[in-house]
């Protein structure tokens, strides 16, 4: 059975795109981290970047796979995140003593400064990005993006653990 093909409406772009939810997802990132980048520009550090620092400080002493696990990151983008971080003297890799294959990560005492110092940069980043909601709207927001984030998690190229 053939099926017709439909066509666009004939409506403003700005109208068909802000329909789709993933177009409207990443105009929402890239806000971010225009927002992100603004207000922890003294620190050069990118959100993911941020986000390891901030993994490796509760956490120390995790392996790539488990790191990449709990950021929702592949093994490529999380050895390129690890290397940049180690290369500013910010993370140290060092053999598993159970898995000669295994490099565990740990943030260095600059890169467990650099996270502490930067907690109110980003605290304020947050802030701004969340500002034209009201409070039980960003409480609403919060719960709807993580049911969508968690109820497809496995279909990422790269999911994450699970709260």
């Amino acid at each position: 059975m053939h099926m017709p093909k439909k066509k666009a409406p004939d409506l403003p772009p700005k109208v068909l795109l802000f329909a789709r939810p993933g177009f409207l997802v990443r105009r929402l990132n890239q806000i971010h981290y225009a927002i992100f980048f603004e207000e922890c520009k003294a620190f050069n550090i990118t959100p993911v970047q941020y986000g390891m620092l901030t993994a490796l400080s509760v956490s120390p002493g995790l392996d790539q796979k488990a790191l990449g696990h709990e950021l929702g990151l592949d093994r490529t983008n999380t050895a390129d995140v690890l290397k940049r971080l180690e290369e500013r003297g910010l993370v140290t890799r060092q053999q598993s003593a159970t898995d000669r294959r295994v490099k565990n990560a740990s943030n260095t005492p600059a890169g467990e400064k650099i996270t502490r110092d930067m907690y109110p940069a980003m605290l304020n980043a947050q802030e701004r990005f969340l500002a034209p909601l009201d409070a039980d709207d960003r409480k609403k927001f919060m719960e709807l993006v993580r049911k969508l984030v968690d109820s497809s998690n496995e279909l990422s190229r790269a999911s994450m653990r699970a709260l």
